[in-house]
């Protein structure tokens, strides 16, 4: 019996059915201080996105999405300049503030936006940047417990999510857990997402143990569109 094997005897797997009634794909910070190169967070998780082919995953699901008239769903990530004078915060939130990670000039101004580590990945903008496309408010530290992320969701009728994006053990796992909570199916596709790898910190393992613990069902890409396709 293989590894794998012995897993699922003791913790079976998780499922999910996908219906385009009720199922919608929610991305989390698509953005290009995590997906470019000259991001801010680039050198932290290149290693990860370039292993899991996540920038290429993301535009197969976002266009698998598009083609099954599948209801989108952004939960981004901004900082203002008001964000600037908070009085505490975590390693990851200090570093993300010290090299002005997600930075807008205003949230009511996109002066500076295009283009910037706070916009959307070019090659993701065709299919993020449509009219029936919601994106809620930005998430500050996290998770989309301070956003309208579940109320939109509600509003539209969904109660079932695909979840990818960045980054996979912290926003991912965040929003993950918060939507579980709030009693949403989700499933977590595991190579549309990546995370940062330090020297004896892989964040990228560290999520996929806690998504196949606890998601609804964890798919790749290629099992999530084989689903989308045939429901």
């Amino acid at each position: 019996m293989t590894l794998e094997e012995q897993q699922d005897s003791i913790l079976p797997v998780g499922t999910m059915e996908i219906n385009s009634e009720n199922t919608a794909l929610v991305i989390v910070d698509p953005q290009n201080d995590f997906l470019r190169e000259d991001g801010v967070a680039w050198d932290l998780v290149k290693e990860s996105v370039e292993n899991n082919q996540t920038i290429q995953n993301l535009e197969r699901l976002l266009k698998a999405g598009e083609q099954r008239n599948m209801k989108l769903f952004i939960s981004p990530h901004y900082y203002y300049p008001t964000d600037d004078s908070w009085k505490f915060g975590g390693p990851l939130e200090n570093m993300m503030h010290k090299g002005g990670m997600f930075k807008r000039k205003d949230p009511l101004s996109l002066e500076g936006f295009e283009g910037s580590g706070a916009d959307f990945l070019e090659s993701l903008k065709p299919f993020i940047e449509k009219p029936g496309t919601i994106v809620a408010s930005p998430h500050k530290v996290y998770g989309p417990q301070n956003t309208d992320l579940v109320l939109q969701l509600r509003k539209h009728g969904i109660s079932r999510l695909i979840l990818a994006g960045m980054s996979a053990n912290l926003c991912i796992e965040s929003h993950l857990r918060d939507l579980l909570e709030q009693g949403f199916e989700v499933a977590v596709v595991s190579d549309a997402t990546a995370a940062a790898i330090l020297p004896g910190l892989n964040g990228d393992q560290a999520a996929k143990v806690n998504f196949r613990m606890i998601a609804n069902a964890l798919w790749n890409t290629e099992e999530t569109i084989k689903r989308m396709e045939g429901e």
